[in-house]
C-alpha cells in the first residue's frame, strides 16, 4: 500500500513539479479514496438525490482532467482539489433543481407524505455553502479547514498538510468553524 501511495505522489507531483495529464492508470489508483470522497458527500445529502456518489465521482474527475495546468502537491492536495471539485458540483446541482423546483406543477400529498415533510432534515447543500461562503469571509484558513475535514473527509495531519500549518492550527481551526457553523445553521 505505501508503495502504491509513493507512486501515486510521485505521479501526482511530476517532472518539475508538473503533474501529467489524468490517464486511466492513475484514475484506478486514485480510485479507492476518490469513490470515498464521493461516498461521503452523498451521506450529506437527502434520499432520492438523483447523483449517484458514482456519477459524482466521475463528474468530478472529467472537470479535473480538463484543467490546463494542475500542479498538485501530494496525494493529499489532489484529494483536497477533487473534495472541492465535487462539493462545486452539488452545489450547482442543488442550484439547478431548485431552479427546476420553481417551475414545477402543484403535486397533490397525501396525509402521510406530508408529515414526512415537517420532519427534521440536515440542512441542505445549499445552505451549508452559503453559511461556508459567510465563515470564509471571518476566517478564510478555518473554511479551508472545514472544506477539508468535512467535506474532504481528510484527517486533521492531512488537512494540515495541505494547508502548510500545525497540527495544533487545524484543530483549534476546526473546533472554531464547528462552533461557528452550527451556529449559523441553527439560525437559518
Amino acid at each position: 500500500m505505501e508503495t502504491d501511495l509513493q507512486t501515486v505522489t510521485a505521479w501526482l507531483t511530476g517532472q518539475e513539479g508538473k503533474a501529467p495529464p489524468l490517464t486511466d492508470a492513475a484514475f484506478h489508483a486514485l480510485y479507492a479514496d476518490l469513490r470515498r470522497l464521493a461516498a461521503s458527500h452523498m451521506r450529506r445529502e437527502n434520499a432520492g438525490h438523483t447523483l449517484s456518489a458514482t456519477a459524482l465521482l466521475h463528474e468530478a474527475w472529467f472537470r479535473m482532467a480538463a484543467q490546463q495546468t494542475p500542479e498538485w502537491k501530494n496525494r493529499s492536495h489532489f484529494l483536497a482539489i477533487a473534495s472541492t471539485m465535487m462539493r462545486r458540483i452539488l452545489v450547482s446541482h442543488a442550484v439547478a433543481k431548485q431552479a427546476q423546483k420553481r417551475d414545477a406543477e402543484l403535486v397533490s400529498l397525501t396525509l402521510s407524505e406530508t408529515e414526512q415533510l415537517g420532519a427534521q432534515q440536515a440542512p441542505d447543500v445549499l445552505a451549508v455553502h452559503e453559511a461556508l461562503l459567510a465563515f470564509a469571509a471571518v476566517d478564510e484558513r478555518a473554511a479551508r479547514v472545514v472544506e477539508l475535514r468535512f467535506f474532504g473527509g481528510l484527517a486533521n495531519d492531512e488537512a494540515a498538510a495541505v494547508l502548510g500549518v500545525s497540527l495544533a492550527t487545524v484543530k483549534r481551526d476546526w473546533e472554531f468553524a464547528r462552533a461557528w457553523l452550527r451556529r449559523e445553521l441553527a439560525a437559518a
